[in-house]
C-alpha cells in the first residue's frame, strides 16, 4: 500500500552544550556511505555492499563495487554498551577504548557548536538553496545539525566512514534525507538505528527530535568510537547511547543486559527487506514498526520479500515518500509494523549413534 504525506511540523528544542573536540585518529581504510544494492558483504552486517570509495553510493543508486572491507577484528566481540572493555580489545587502542555513554560533558571544554569557530548554517556548511528545507526540518537545533555536518566532512572523512566526494553533498544526500523521515516517528518515541555507521539516520533524527530517546548499534570498533565522540561533542549525551554489537546480539541480551526493543527501529542501506526484517524485528516492541530508509528499488523489494516479512511476523510492508514540498526528491521509506513475536528456530542437536557418542565427536 502507498500513502503519500506531507512532512509533520518539526519538533524543536533546546541545542546542548557539547564538549571539545577530541583528536582524530587516521584511518587509511575508507568506509564509504552504502547503498542498498546487493554486493559483497560488510562483515558486519552481511548483505550490505561495500562500494568504491573514491564515490560512495547513495540508496537507490547503483554502486561501483570493488570488494569487501579488510575484516575488522572488533567484528566477533562480545556485544557492549559504550563503557564496557571488551574482553579481547587491546587498552592502548583509542578506537576500542569506549568512555561511559551517559558522561556528562565537560563543561571547561570548547563546544563545537559555540564560540567564534562555531559553523555558521546559513552559509559555512549549508547550501543557500537548502536553507529553508534545513530550518523546517531542525528549527533551532540547525545550529547543532551543522556541527554534525562538519564533524561528518572532517573527523567523518579523515577515519573513513565518509568519502570525501560525499562533502559537497552532506545537506542534501544525507542529512536532509534522514531529517524527514521524523514524520513517520511519533512523539517521546524510543527509536534503535541498526548499523548505524556515521549515525545516519540515528544521530540525526535525535538532533531534529529532542523528544526522542535514540540507541546506535553498531558492531565496528572504529565506527562506535566516532559515534561516541559524536554524542558527546554535540551534547547529545543525555537522549543518545551506543551499543557495539549486532542487532541479533542486542536483541538476545545476555545474562547481565536485558534484550534491547524499542518502539521503532531504523535502518538506512543495511541490507534486503527480508534480511533486514530478520535483524531488525526482533527488536521492535509489539506493535512498533521498523522504518527503513530505501531507494529505488523500494516497490520492487515489497513485492518480492512480502511472504518472507509476514513469516517474520510483521505485518504487509508500506511504502510512504516522506518530506514531500520540503526535499526534492522526498525519501523513500518501507515501514513494517511487528504484528507477532515468531520465536527464533533453535538449532538442531546432533544425533546420536548407538553407541552414544555424538556424530562427529572423536
Amino acid at each position: 500500500m502507498i500513502s503519500d504525506e506531507t512532512t509533520a511540523g518539526a519538533v524543536t528544542g533546546p541545542g546542548g552544550t557539547p564538549p571539545g573536540p577530541s583528536a582524530a585518529r587516521p584511518d587509511n581504510t575508507v568506509d564509504p556511505v552504502f547503498s542498498d544494492d546487493d554486493g559483497p558483504a560488510d562483515p558486519a552486517y552481511p548483505g550490505r555492499a561495500v562500494t568504491d570509495p573514491g564515490e560512495p553510493a547513495f540508496s537507490g543508486e547503483p554502486a561501483v563495487v570493488t570488494g569487501i572491507e579488510p575484516a575488522d577484528p572488533a567484528v566477533d566481540v562480545t556485544p557492549a554498551f559504550s563503557g564496557e572493555q571488551a574482553a579481547d580489545v587491546t587498552p592502548a587502542d583509542p578506537a576500542a577504548v569506549a568512555d561511559p555513554v551517559f558522561a556528562e560533558p565537560s563543561a571547561d571544554a570548547p563546544s563545537l557548536v559555540d564560540g567564534d569557530d562555531a559553523p555558521d548554517p546559513a552559509t559555512a556548511t549549508l547550501p543557500p538553496e537548502l536553507a529553508e528545507a534545513a530550518r523546517a526540518l531542525f528549527g533551532d537545533r540547525l545550529d547543532l545539525a551543522a556541527a554534525y555536518a562538519e564533524l561528518l566532512a572532517t573527523d567523518g572523512v579523515v577515519r573513513g566512514l565518509i568519502g570525501p566526494r560525499e562533502t559537497p553533498r552532506l545537506w542534501e544526500r544525507h542529512l536532509l534525507n534522514c531529517a524527514v523521515v521524523a514524520e513517520r516517528i511519533p512523539e517521546g518515541a524510543s527509536v534503535i538505528d541498526v548499523g548505524s555507521g556515521a549515525g545516519l539516520p540515528g544521530l540525526v533524527l535525535a538532533i531534529a527530535r529532542p523528544d526522542l530517546t535514540v540507541t546506535l548499534v553498531e558492531p565496528l570498533a572504529r565506527r562506535t568510537a566516532f559515534l561516541i565522540e559524536a554524542v558527546q561533542r554535540l551534547g547529545l549525551t543525555r537522549d543518545v547511547r551506543v551499543f557495539r554489537g549486532r542487532a541479533e546480539e542486542a536483541a538476545a541480551g545476555s545474562r547481565d543486559r536485558e534484550p534491547l526493543s524499542a518502539d521503532i527501529v531504523t535502518a538506512r542501506a543495511v541490507a534486503p527487506l527480508d534480511r533486514l526484517a530478520s535483524w531488525c524485528l526482533p527488536l521492535v516492541a509489539s506493535g512498533g514498526r521498523l522504518v527503513a530508509l530505501k531507494g529505488a528499488s523500494a516497490a520492487d523489494e515489497i513485492t518480492e520479500h512480502t511472504e518472507a516479512v509476514i513469516r517474520l511476523g510483521g505485518g504487509t510492508p508500506e511504502l510512504h515518500r516522506c518530506g514531500e514540498g520540503v526535499i526534492d526528491p522526498p525519501a523513500t521509506v518501507v515501514e513494517v509494523v511487528r504484528e507477532r513475536v515468531v520465536n527464533p528456530r533453535r538449532p538442531k542437536k546432533p544425533k546420536r549413534s548407538r553407541g552414544g557418542r555424538r556424530r562427529g565427536d572423536r
